[in-house]
C-alpha cells in the first residue's frame, strides 16, 4: 500500500492535535466505544458471605487504589426478600479495623454496625457475623461506618423483594448505583479540607467573570468578602478531583442498561457518593418516582430530581424509540457529571448535554429569608415562618429534664429585625445572634446562626429553581400506604446544623462528635418531631439509623416516610418520628468529611421508666 509521506505526516498531525485537545475535554465529553453492559455481581440467599479487601479498581483506564467486597466496586447486590431471616458473614482483611452498615434496615441496634455505638468493629483478619429478620422491602444500601472507608469503594446496593405482590409494575429493572472517586487518598483529602476548605473549588468567581456579566456585581461581591463567606462554595470536594461513577465506572467506560422500547424499566437510584449530590435526568424521558429510601409513593412524573448522598429513588421509564439516551448525574455545583447510556443494544451513545452553568449562593442559602444584600425583605416577602415555632402538645417535666423540650404554649424567640441592619457589616453580626439558638453552644466551630431559616422542602434544590422542566421536590412526595403512626407529636426538639466553613468544622448544636458527653434521649414509642435548622451555607443530608421518619409537608397521615432528608443552605426541615427501636443509634450528616469532621451524634431510645 502506498502512503503519500506528505499526506501522512499532515494527518498524524491532526490526529496528534486532535488527541492532545481530547486530553483537555472532561471526560463525560469525551466519546465513548463498546459500553459496559455487564450486570451487577449478585449474592443472596440466607447465608451470605463477604470479604472486605484492598484492591484496584479501573476507572476511565486508570488505576486507582480501591476497598472493595468480594473484589468488586461497588460491593456485590445483595438480593434478599421480606420475611426470611439472613446471616452475613462479613470477613475482614484489611489491616485496619472496618464495619458494615446496612443502610436503611430496620434491625436489632446491635446489628446496625457502627463502631463504637452499637458494636465495637470487625477487627484485622477477624470475622462478624450479621444476623436478622428482614421486616421490609425496597431499595437500600450498605458502606463502611469506618473511618474513610466508604470514599474507596466500600459501599453496595441491598433489594429487597416484597413478600406479596409488588405494587410497582415494570418489564425490566437495573440497578443504577451513583458515587465519586479521586486519585488523591481520603486523608489527603480531607487535609487539604482542614488546611483551605476551598481547596478543591476551582469555579470561584473571577474578573472575567465579572465584567461577561455571568458573575455577582462587584458591590455584592465586596459585601461577600465582608462576610468571609464565597457565593461559588456550593460543594466541598467536586470534578476538580472526583470522577463520578455510574456502578464503579467512568463517563469514558459508558455503563450501558439495555431495553426494548416500550418496555417499562424501573431504575432503583442510590446515591452512595462520599460528598456529592446529583441532579439526575434522561434528556427525552419523563422520569416517574415510584419509590423513595425503599418505600412506595404514589407514582409522580418529573424531569429531574435532586438526589442527596444516602438517599435512594426507583424511577419507572418508558423509552419508546429504538435509540439510545443518556443518563446524567450532574454534580449540584456543576463541577461535572456521571453519565451512563440507556439503549436497545450495546455499544450505543447518545449526546451527552454540556454543563448548565454554576450556581451562586443567595442571601436564602444564608438562612437571611427573603432579604436582599441591603438587608431589606424583598416585597411580599412571608416572614410567618422565621421563628421556629413548637407543636407539642406536651412537655411534662420527665420531657423538659430531657432536653430541647418546647412546649406547645411556649413562645419562640422572636427575631430582632433591628439588629438586621443594613450592609454585610450588621447582618454578619447578625448572623452569629445566638439567642435565635440558646441551645447553640457558642464554640469555634460555629460560624453563623441562620437569622430567618425558612422551610425549603417545597424548593428542587440549589441551581434547579429557574430550569424550563418539573423538578421533584419533597412536596411531591406521598406515601402509597397510610402511615402506621399518625399521632401528633407529643414535643418539639430543635437541632442546629452548624459549622465554621473556614476551619471546616462541623457539629450538631455547636457539639461536635467528640466532645459529646451524652446521647440525645428519646423514650420508647413517644412521638416527636425534629425540626432541623441548618445555620450553613450547606445542604447536608442528614441520616437517622434504625427508623423511618415522616417529613412534615402537609401530606396529612400519608406524609412520605424517609430515613435520609436533604436540608438545604440557611434552610429547615421538619419531620415525625416514632422512636420504637430500642438502643443507641447513629444520627450524623451523610457527606463523609462532616461527619468525620465531627457533625454525628448519638440518638439513645430507652425503655420507658428508665429515663431520667
Amino acid at each position: 500500500m502506498n502512503i503519500d509521506r506528505r499526506k501522512f505526516i499532515g494527518t498524524a498531525a491532526v490526529g496528534g492535535t486532535a488527541a492532545a485537545f481530547a486530553s483537555w475535554v472532561p471526560a463525560w465529553a469525551q466519546p465513548v466505544s463498546g459500553g459496559i453492559t455487564g450486570p451487577l455481581p449478585t449474592v443472596s440467599g440466607t447465608d451470605i458471605s463477604l470479604r472486605i479487601a484492598r484492591q484496584t479498581m479501573r476507572v476511565d483506564g486508570k488505576v486507582s487504589r480501591a476497598i472493595g467486597i468480594n473484589g468488586t466496586v461497588p460491593a456485590p447486590l445483595i438480593r434478599l426478600r421480606e420475611g426470611q431471616n439472613v446471616r452475613l458473614s462479613v470477613t475482614n482483611d484489611l489491616d485496619e479495623d472496618s464495619s458494615i452498615h446496612w443502610h436503611g434496615l430496620i434491625l436489632p441496634f446491635q446489628m446496625d454496625g457502627v463502631p463504637g455505638v452499637s458494636f465495637p468493629g470487625i477487627k484485622p483478619r477477624s470475622t462478624f457475623v450479621y444476623e436478622f429478620p428482614v421486616i421490609q422491602s425496597g431499595t437500600y444500601w450498605y458502606h463502611s461506618h469506618s473511618g474513610l472507608q466508604e470514599q474507596l469503594g466500600h459501599y453496595g446496593p441491598i433489594v429487597i423483594d416484597p413478600k406479596g405482590m409488588d405494587p410497582i409494575a415494570y418489564d425490566r429493572e437495573h440497578v443504577v448505583v451513583l458515587s465519586d472517586h479521586s486519585q488523591l487518598s481520603p486523608e489527603a483529602i480531607f487535609r487539604k479540607l482542614k488546611v483551605n476548605p476551598g481547596h478543591f473549588n476551582m469555579q470561584k468567581q473571577t474578573l472575567g467573570g465579572l465584567l461577561a456579566g455571568k458573575d455577582q456585581p462587584l458591590k455584592e461581591r465586596i459585601d461577600w468578602g465582608k462576610m468571609r463567606m464565597d457565593p461559588t462554595d456550593i460543594a466541598d470536594v467536586n470534578g476538580s478531583t472526583y470522577t463520578f461513577l455510574v456502578n464503579g465506572y467512568g463517563p469514558k467506560d459508558n455503563w450501558t442498561a439495555l431495553f426494548t422500547p416500550g418496555e417499562r424499566v424501573r431504575l432503583r437510584i442510590i446515591n452512595a457518593a462520599a460528598m456529592s449530590i446529583f441532579n439526575v435526568r434522561i434528556p427525552g424521558l419523563k422520569l416517574t418516582i415510584v419509590q423513595a429510601d425503599g418505600l412506595n409513593v404514589r407514582p409522580v412524573e418529573v424531569d429531574e430530581f435532586q438526589i442527596g448522598v444516602a438517599e435512594t429513588y426507583d424511577v419507572i421509564v418508558t423509552p419508546t424509540d429504538d435509540r439510545a439516551y443518556t443518563l446524567v448525574a450532574e454534580a449540584n455545583d456543576r463541577s461535572g457529571m456521571g453519565r451512563a447510556t440507556l439503549a436497545p443494544r450495546a455499544g450505543m451513545a447518545a449526546e451527552v448535554p454540556p454543563l448548565r452553568e454554576r450556581p451562586l449562593a443567595t442571601m436564602k442559602d444564608m438562612g437571611m429569608g427573603d432579604m436582599d444584600m441591603s438587608g431589606g425583605a424583598a416585597p411580599g416577602a412571608d416572614h410567618s415562618g422565621m421563628a421556629m415555632g413548637a407543636v407539642a402538645t406536651d412537655c411534662s417535666p420527665e420531657h423538659a429534664k430531657m432536653g430541647h423540650c418546647t412546649p406547645a404554649d411556649a413562645a419562640a424567640p422572636a427575631v430582632d429585625h433591628s439588629a438586621m441592619g443594613h450592609g454585610a457589616g450588621s447582618m454578619s453580626h447578625s448572623m452569629r445572634d445566638f439567642s435565635v439558638a440558646p441551645q447553640v453552644k457558642r464554640d469555634p466551630s460555629v460560624q453563623t446562626i441562620s437569622p430567618m431559616p425558612v422551610d425549603r422542602m417545597g424548593e428542587p434544590g440549589q441551581g434547579l429553581e429557574n430550569v424550563d422542566h418539573k423538578v421533584m421536590t419533597y412536596h411531591d412526595l406521598v406515601a402509597l400506604d397510610r402511615n402506621p403512626d399518625v399521632r401528633a407529636p407529643e414535643r418539639s426538639l430543635d437541632i442546629h446544623l452548624t459549622g465554621n466553613m473556614e476551619r471546616f468544622m462541623w457539629s450538631f448544636d455547636g457539639i461536635k462528635m467528640s466532645d459529646y458527653h451524652e446521647p440525645i434521649p428519646f423514650l420508647e414509642g413517644e412521638r416527636v418531631r425534629i425540626n432541623l435548622i441548618n445555620d450553613s451555607m450547606m445542604s447536608h443530608p442528614i441520616h437517622l439509623h434504625g427508623h423511618f421518619f415522616e417529613l412534615v409537608t402537609g401530606k396529612g397521615d400519608y406524609a412520605p416516610r424517609k430515613h435520609t432528608v436533604l436540608v438545604q443552605p440557611g434552610g429547615k426541615a421538619s419531620f415525625d418520628f416514632t422512636a420504637d427501636a430500642l438502643g443507641d443509634w447513629a444520627f450524623h450528616c451523610h457527606l463523609l468529611y462532616h461527619m468525620h469532621a465531627g457533625m454525628m451524634r448519638v440518638v439513645s431510645v430507652r425503655p420507658r421508666g428508665e429515663a431520667e
